[in-house]
C-alpha cells in the first residue's frame, strides 16, 4: 500500500483569499480587532499555530472559550467565502487526472496532509468537489506541527486498515518548504510543486526529492509514485 499525502492549499486548489478572508472576518468578530494577522505569513502553516501567532502579535492570551468561538465563526464565514468569485480561485493544474489515476487504483490509499483544520479542509474540497477523494487526514486539530503529522496519519491509516505502510511507501506532495520539510524529517518522500507562492528555486533549495512547476504531467507524476 502506497500512502499518496496531499497538502491543499496552493496544491490541490488555492481559494483566492477565501481562507485568510474568513479568518480576518472571524477575529474581528471575536476580538475586535479588524486585520489581527497583518504581517504573518501564512502560506506553510497551521492555521492554530497562525492564529497562536496573532493573539500573541495583539497581546492577547489563548482563550479556549474564545477560540472555539472564533472557529464557529471562521467556518461559517468561509462557506459564505468560498462560493464567491475571486482572482486566482481555482483547482490547481493537472489535479483532477491525478487525483482519478490514482484513486481508481487499490494500491493507493489517498490522504490529506494539511494546516488547515479538518472542517475547514472539507469545506474547501466540497466547494470544488474533490472532497470524495480523501478518505483521511491530518490537520491541525491534531497537532500545530507539520513534522508531527506523518506519523499520525500513518499510525491513524495502519490501524484502519489494519496493514503496516512502510517509509519508502510515503509521499508527501506540497507547495512549500514546510511540506518538503515535513516530509524529510520523517523519511519520506518529498514532491514539490510551484503552484502556490514559493518559486522553483526556493523548494529547491530544501532538496525534495522531485519538483514539478504543476502536477500536470499525470504520466510522469504516476511513474515516480509507482517508483
Amino acid at each position: 500500500m502506497k500512502l499518496i499525502l496531499f497538502d491543499i492549499d496552493g496544491t490541490l486548489i488555492s481559494t483566492g483569499g477565501a481562507g485568510s478572508e474568513s479568518m480576518r472576518v472571524a477575529f474581528e468578530q471575536i476580538w475586535g480587532i479588524p486585520d489581527g494577522f497583518k504581517n504573518i505569513f501564512m502560506m506553510g502553516k497551521t492555521d492554530s499555530s497562525i492564529l497562536r501567532e496573532a493573539l500573541k502579535n495583539n497581546d492577547l492570551n489563548w482563550d479556549e472559550s474564545k477560540v472555539n468561538k472564533f472557529l464557529d465563526h471562521y467556518f461559517q464565514t468561509l462557506k459564505q467565502e468560498i462560493i464567491k468569485d475571486r482572482p486566482g480561485k481555482k483547482i490547481c493544474p493537472g489535479i483532477i487526472p491525478l487525483l482519478d489515476s490514482l484513486y481508481n487504483q487499490e494500491n493507493y490509499f489517498l490522504a490529506l496532509l494539511t494546516g488547515n483544520y479538518k472542517e475547514s479542509a472539507f469545506i474547501k474540497l466540497n466547494h470544488f468537489n474533490i472532497d470524495h477523494y480523501f478518505q483521511d487526514g491530518a490537520f491541525c486539530n491534531d497537532t500545530e506541527k507539520r513534522e508531527e503529522m506523518v506519523p499520525i496519519i500513518k499510525k491513524r491509516i495502519e490501524k484502519k486498515e489494519n496493514i503496516t505502510i512502510h517509509n519508502n511507501d510515503i509521499f508527501v506532495i506540497g507547495d512549500t518548504p514546510s511540506d518538503i520539510n515535513s516530509a524529510r524529517k520523517n523519511g519520506v518522500y518529498a514532491i514539490g510543486v510551484t503552484t502556490g507562492v514559493h518559486t522553483y528555486q526556493e523548494l529547491q533549495a530544501h532538496n525534495p526529492d522531485h519538483l514539478f512547476t504543476d502536477l500536470g504531467d499525470t504520466a510522469s507524476v504516476l511513474q515516480i509514485l509507482a517508483g
